[in-house]
């Protein structure tokens, strides 16, 4: 069967990749997780990658990455065309606390969720589950 959802996780820290990877295959039963280093190669993915699925786009977005940060692909992936941002629903990680950038993630219209690093099974579990309502796989 089909998975519902396709997951790109742009992430520049392998450590972090390994453990979100591993949440999403254990926790969440994801069978396959696309990854890229930088907000640049994420739009450089979903512009090479989106049309080929049919399935609605989960994004894991790292804030603080080196070459393109999650707020400059925040405001490149507005650019792109509606087909491309069709059926898609961005989770963005960060590490910081600082109040106000999390209130600049969470205005975000394209800002699904928030989830603070290191990530806790529980908040991943809360956050991500509910949104996709069960249907992972």
């Amino acid at each position: 069967m089909e998975s519902k959802y396709v997951f790109l996780l742009i992430e520049d820290s392998d450590i972090d990749k390994l453990v979100i990877k591993q949440l999403l295959k254990k926790v969440l039963e994801v069978t396959h997780v696309n990854a890229v280093n930088n907000g640049k190669e994420g739009i450089e993915w979903i512009v090479d990658n989106r049309k080929r699925y049919t399935q609605s786009l989960v994004i894991l977005l790292d804030i603080q990455m080196p070459i393109m940060t999650g707020f400059e692909f925040l405001i490149e992936y507005d650019k792109l065309s509606d087909d491309l941002r069709h059926e898609t629903q961005i989770f963005v990680l960060s590490s910081s606390l600082v109040r106000e950038e999390i209130k600049r993630i969470k205005r975000n219209r394209y800002v699904t969720d928030f989830l603070s690093k290191p990530i806790a099974i529980k908040e991943f579990v809360d956050v991500l589950y509910p949104t996709l309502k069960g249907e992972i796989g």
